[in-house]
């Protein structure tokens, strides 16, 4: 799977809303982006799988929610209505703590964490394009889990930004600092794969 710049015009959700009908396509900084196919890989499916899987036995009777893609994420720069959003963006997964920010059209806001797993055809995408955008959006931890080396980097946000990621590999568990009382164990998403 490919990710490619959909033209050169600048885009807001309202356009967004006329001209994308499939899974994956984005909006980030008004440039329109587009997935080409193939889906994404069984593996990288499974990892999704096994994540939400975690995630949400973890959750249980908790405030908090998690969410797998395809949901759009509005990522608003200031109080400019929905229509006049310019970046919307589709995580693997993501968990919101505030429920005020889910509506009939997915969120609007940072979510609390997210991850991204990365594909190589969306690798770059994800790291150069959508991290600057979730930084901006105040996304607090961010995950970026690269299944082709079998490495985790780990994006928290402090005073604003995101500093050196903490890079470690898929083994043992790894404790979500952003949502406490949230660990993913490694060993299980692996045997899956």
């Amino acid at each position: 799977m490919a990710v490619l710049k959909r033209d050169t015009d600048q885009h807001t959700y309202a356009d967004y809303l006329t001209w994308s009908a499939t899974y994956g396509n984005e909006l980030v900084d008004g440039t329109a982006y587009v997935r080409e196919p193939p889906s994404p890989s069984p593996s990288h499916q499974v990892i999704v799988g096994e994540l939400l899987r975690q995630i949400a036995n973890a959750l249980e009777g908790k405030s908090c929610r998690v969410y797998v893609a395809p949901l759009d994420v509005r990522l608003p720069k200031s109080s400019e209505a929905d229509d006049q959003v310019d970046t919307v963006v589709q995580p693997d997964l993501l968990i919101v703590s505030d429920g005020r920010k889910v509506d009939a059209r997915g969120l609007r806001g940072a979510p609390d964490w997210l991850a991204e797993v990365l594909s190589p055809g969306t690798a770059r995408h994800d790291q150069v394009v959508k991290l600057p955008a979730y930084e901006r959006a105040g996304v607090r931890e961010v995950w970026l889990v690269n299944p082709g080396d079998r490495t985790l980097s780990v994006y928290r946000l402090e005073a604003g930004r995101y500093g050196r990621a903490t890079v470690l590999e898929l083994a043992g568990q790894t404790p979500l600092t952003a949502i406490p009382g949230v660990t993913i164990d490694w060993e299980q998403v692996i045997a899956k794969i």
